[in-house]
């Protein structure tokens, strides 16, 4: 089984509508809706891991602000990518390249687990007065065919 850990709902329709997935899950991939920030991600993650088995992968996906030096849409792996999380928003560039809300919460519930990752997908660039629902749900859903590929 994939689980599949996002904030928001917008983020999780990308999928429902890619799988077509009834109640957020089939057979293969169950999406769960953690709400945004870091301590919501950390406290359904925990609960997410407690029922794991061996072969299961668990994937923290979302989407992130980024430096301009990334592009509006470009998948980002946490595993080769420094990400930045804050609970609050960041609207500043300089300071950071990439920053997320939720990856830290997700990191400390999976500190033990072999086969958990980070995917987030670049939605603005520190402006996230201009990311709708429209635009997080389709920033998710352009990418998700290579983030499959990455987890099979």
């Amino acid at each position: 089984m994939i689980y599949i850990m996002v904030a928001l709902k917008a983020e999780a329709q990308a999928f429902v509508d890619k799988f077509k997935l009834n109640n957020y899950e089939n057979d293969n991939i169950k999406i769960i809706v953690t709400g945004m920030g870091s301590s919501n991600m950390y406290d359904s993650t925990c609960r997410v891991v407690q029922g794991l088995e061996n072969d299961d992968i668990i994937v923290n996906i979302g989407i992130c602000g980024a430096d301009i030096k990334f592009h509006i849409g470009q998948l980002i792996d946490a595993q080769k990518n420094t990400l930045t999380c804050s609970d609050t928003q960041v609207s500043k560039q300089g300071n950071y390249e990439l920053v997320d809300m939720e990856s830290a919460g997700f990191l400390k519930a999976t500190l033990h687990v072999q086969n958990s990752y980070i995917f987030k997908v670049v939605s603005d660039h520190f402006e996230p007065r201009k990311v709708t629902k429209d635009r997080a749900k389709a920033v998710i859903f352009n990418v998700i065919d290579e983030i499959m590929e990455k987890l099979i």
